[in-house]
């Protein structure tokens, strides 16, 4: 039995969510690979260790998960490409199943036991059986340590970690005594940020004027019980907070959906509900979910943006531009996920063998004549057609003669998505959304190399692809557009339109789109319907503020003058500090971090980024002690 009596050897993971309980994983699966003696890993999170803040049981059971159970795991399968050792277990489906039929044994909230039980490995779960799920693989994990490993959970708050380069670092608490260990992991997942100036500007007006505003944040932890029933509220943010938003201010209040005579939903009031005007960029919400599987055969991914054109690109000399370089070469892979799918899984509906599209399309160059002609040729319909810039803005150059024109627009235009994110006969469009998983993990490489110009990391990268990533692949599930529909018809809910731009004047606040001439709304409160950006400036959580103050962790700058605002790492992870050099004690992982990953749940068989940068970090830390002798 090991002994823990001169304390060993020890990590701290602040963060117990599921990507600090993740990087447990994979130190518990890799240690047994290395000779470190007693090993003690303490998890630290104010929140319960497994579920997190985000994912916590104690929300409103209201609101659901945006991936169906068959697309979320936790565990590492054949496909990851990383040096330690595979260790398989359930989806989020086959726990489901497992707990149904009793072949595991889990103790949980009747509420959740129920859906467990009606649940299916394609429609969409609450986040309180996700919840129970992560409860559930982090007693795993902890049931799964060697003899030598050993976890302590600390439900506090860190605020400090002070400690130099080669040393052991000391994690302050706010209400607890200090811990001294030999490295820590920051797993802090999205950062809360103050209020930018536009922001801060808002806010002091509504509190000027006796108005509400909401900031960015995320929508679960914000008190809106100061919105009346009745009052007029505009919202700014068209994607899932919006989407959670309006099932707390609705089903959240007391009102209910009931099936229509004629199949449709129909919303019935509380009288407790404001009237939510919702407007965005875009103008319109994120795509459903697709509710199908493939059709065909699974496309070859990645093909034209793959390891070999990342390391030519990461050869080629100077810096790179996202719209020249790269997006022809990710777009191209896209495209081939969706035609791909057409192909095999819908050839009644092409004009061209596949194997004679294939050669072309490979010699083609995107966006050229060439390709344009193939397509135009070979896929007969246009509703057949990948267009990316015309999925990116749908109401681009249209103008609507009132709020009612603008209306019947977006419904229609709501139902259409619905229709084809239910019809397997357009499959394709999963064939797409496969591939912008592919090319999201290839990006990665590129961008934590450094290689690309300030104006296409900030304005491209993390501006347009990543909302447009979001606004095809990570919408809500088809049924909340339903109920969105619904809450339109009953006039709780009302569109404003594309480019929405909000004033405040006159004791009030403003809404108006350049769509929708003399469509202006005014309203009493303004929620920016939105999670934060990324701000280690304006960062909200006091640990990130004390290291930034001493220059012991710093925001991710670029050329120009332009920043990220995300925690500035090496690729590896390790926290970059003022004096531009690498901590060998300190790491963080996230998609706040340079090093960046998908903030949501990794799907099965995808050789997911987070589990690839999770093993890479429990080996560098199994490998960092002196004393730690390899096991050949």
């Amino acid at each position: 039995m090991t002994s823990f009596a001169d304390g060993g050897r020890s990590v701290a993971v602040v963060g117990a969510g599921p990507r600090g309980v993740g990087l447990l994983e994979r130190l518990a699966a890799n240690a047994p690979e290395f000779a470190t003696g007693p090993l003690t890993v303490h998890l630290i999170d104010p929140f319960p260790a497994g579920a997190g803040r985000v994912w916590r049981f104690a929300q409103s059971p209201l609101l659901r998960m945006n991936s169906m159970p068959e697309d979320v795991t936790m565990f590492t399968d054949d496909t990851v490409r990383c040096d330690g050792p595979i260790r398989p277990g359930p989806t989020l489906a086959e726990w489901v199943k497992a707990v149904a039929s009793g072949e595991l044994r889990v103790d949980l909230d009747p509420a959740v036991a129920a859906e467990v039980r009606a649940v299916t490995s394609t429609t969409f779960p609450t986040r309180r059986l996700q919840s129970a799920y992560l409860d559930w693989f982090h007693r795993h994990v902890l049931d799964s340590l060697p003899g030598h490993l050993r976890v302590r959970s600390h439900a506090a708050r860190a605020v400090d970690i002070t400690g130099g380069r080669g040393e052991r670092q000391t994690v302050h608490f706010a209400d607890a005594e200090p811990l001294t260990v030999d490295a820590v992991v920051l797993a802090l997942g999205h950062l809360d940020a103050g209020p930018a100036p536009e922001e801060a500007e808002l806010a002091a007006f509504a509190e000027a004027e006796g108005l509400r505003y909401y900031p960015p944040a995320y929508t679960a932890d914000l008190d809106h019980s100061a919105i009346r029933p009745g009052e007029s509220v505009l919202s700014r943010g068209f994607g899932l907070a919006f989407v959670d938003l309006l099932v707390l201010l609705t089903e959240g209040r007391g009102g209910r959906f009931t099936s229509g005579a004629d199949g449709s939903l129909v919303y019935h009031p509380s009288g407790r509900e404001p009237v939510l005007h919702v407007g965005s960029r875009r103008g319109v919400p994120y795509h459903a979910k697709p509710e199908y599987r493939l059709r065909g055969t699974p496309a070859p991914l990645p093909r034209f943006f793959g390891p070999p054109e990342v390391d030519e690109l990461l050869a080629r000399p100077g810096r790179l531009e996202f719209t020249r370089d790269i997006w022809p070469l990710m777009a191209k892979d896209i495209a081939w996920g969706y035609y791909h799918e057409l192909f095999t899984g819908h050839p009644d509906r092409v004009r061209v063998d596949f194997a004679e599209f294939t050669a072309c399309y490979a010699d083609s160059e995107w966006g050229s004549g060439a390709l344009e002609s193939l397509v135009d040729k070979a896929v007969p319909d246009p509703a057949d057609r990948f267009d990316p810039a015309a999925i990116d803005r749908p109401l681009a150059g249209l103008e609507f003669d009132g709020p009612a024109a603008l209306t019947r627009y977006l419904s229609e235009y709501v139902e259409a998505d619905l229709d084809r994110r239910a019809n397997a006969g357009f499959s394709a469009d999963l064939g797409a959304f496969l591939a912008l998983l592919s090319v999201f993990g290839q990006l990665a490489r590129l961008v934590s190399a450094g290689k690309l110009e300030s104006s296409s990391q900030v304005d491209d990268v993390d501006g347009w692809w990543f909302g447009f990533f979001s606004f095809f692949a990570s919408g809500p599930p088809g049924h909340r557009l339903r109920e969105l529909l619904a809450l339109v018809r009953a006039g709780v809910v009302r569109f404003t339109g594309p480019d929405l731009v909000v004033r405040a004047r006159d004791g009030r606040f403003h809404g108006h789109s350049p769509a929708v001439p003399g469509g202006e709304v005014e309203a009493t409160t303004l929620i920016e319907a939105r999670l934060p950006a990324p701000s280690v400036r304006r960062a909200a959580d006091p640990l990130v503020r004390a290291l930034r103050d001493r220059g012991e962790l710093t925001e991710e700058d670029l050329p120009g003058g332009r920043t990220t605002g995300r925690i500035r790492t090496t690729a590896d992870g390790h926290l970059v500090g003022a004096d531009g050099h690498g901590h060998d004690r300190r790491l963080a992982l996230g998609p706040h971090t340079s090093a960046r990953s998908p903030g949501a749940f990794t799907r099965p068989r995808t050789n997911g980024v987070v589990f690839r940068q999770n093993d890479a970090v429990a080996r560098y830390l199994l490998t960092l002690f002196p004393s730690s002798v390899r096991r050949s």
